[in-house]
């Protein structure tokens, strides 16, 4: 082999080498920057029960750590007189076993052995110590933790940013844009896509025409959010307002009938 065929050999080694030292560093170094956070996980979360909801559905992306001394005092409070704290006791043990059968998330108990100092203190003690947050629906301890510069997040921020926008008794003026499967239903959009089924605004379909309605109720499916809507109370006015014609117009026919006999 001559030299010249040497030296292009060491020049496309050297290059693959290269690309392949990029690609890899590349990848440590996005991982780097997005570490998996370790959330310690307090009584009230698991007494709660809705982080079952949440990890079943794949939203736990984080490490989630049961310190030995948070199932302590569940323990406690199971084995206690009190009915209440018993019965939801034993609801978060129940709670914690779920999670360790869930495979879409991270869920391991923390091997916690202090013993002397109190159960939230301790929490904070693990969130400093490992570069961790807390999870919690306690908002004394959310605001302790703040206090010491430890983040806190809780189901009850998530359920306030998950919640509809527009709550029953609720106004909004909009527009119908065509007939609903029952009768005299009349369907709008809002801005987000949300389906609204608004009663007796069928005639308002399809005409370039915005009314006011009143929320009722809504209906949270697989598929999406359906909202239910009356119209306000000047809408509905109009609506009466026009029915009684046609029966005065009935009315003077009898009437008049009456008369001629």
């Amino acid at each position: 082999m001559d030299l010249f065929s040497i030296i292009i050999l060491l020049a496309i080694f050297a290059e693959t080498s290269a690309v392949a030292i990029r690609t890899f560093t590349g990848k440590n170094n996005r991982s780097s920057r997005h570490p998996r956070r370790k959330v310690f996980v307090d009584t009230s979360i698991l007494m709660d029960g809705r982080i079952l909801s949440v990890a079943k559905a794949g939203f736990l992306g984080d490490e989630v750590l049961i310190p030995r001394s948070v199932v302590r005092e569940l323990q406690l409070l199971a084995d206690g007189n009190d009915s209440e704290k018993r019965a939801r006791a034993r609801y978060g043990l129940d709670v914690i076993n779920e999670l360790e059968r869930i495979e879409l998330s991270d869920v391991s108990i923390y091997p916690d052995s202090a013993q002397r100092s109190k159960v939230d203190e301790r929490l904070i003690e693990l969130a400093k110590e490992n570069n961790g947050i807390i999870m919690t629906n306690d908002y004394n301890l959310a605001k302790v933790a703040a206090t010491e510069h430890v983040d806190a997040i809780t189901i009850n921020d998530l359920a306030q940013g998950l919640r509809s926008e527009y709550l029953p008794g609720d106004k909004l003026n909009v527009k119908i844009i065509t007939v609903g499967s029952n009768p005299k239903q009349g369907v709008a959009y809002l801005p987000d896509g949300t389906m609204v089924v608004v009663d007796d605004a069928e005639r308002y379909a399809g005409k370039n025409q915005h009314i006011d309605i009143v929320f009722e109720r809504y209906l949270q499916t697989a598929a999406g959010r359906m909202m239910f809507a009356k119209l306000a109370p000047k809408e509905a006015a109009t609506n009466k307002q026009r029915k009684p014609k046609q029966v005065r117009g009935r009315n003077q026919k009898n009437r008049s009938r009456r008369e001629q006999k």
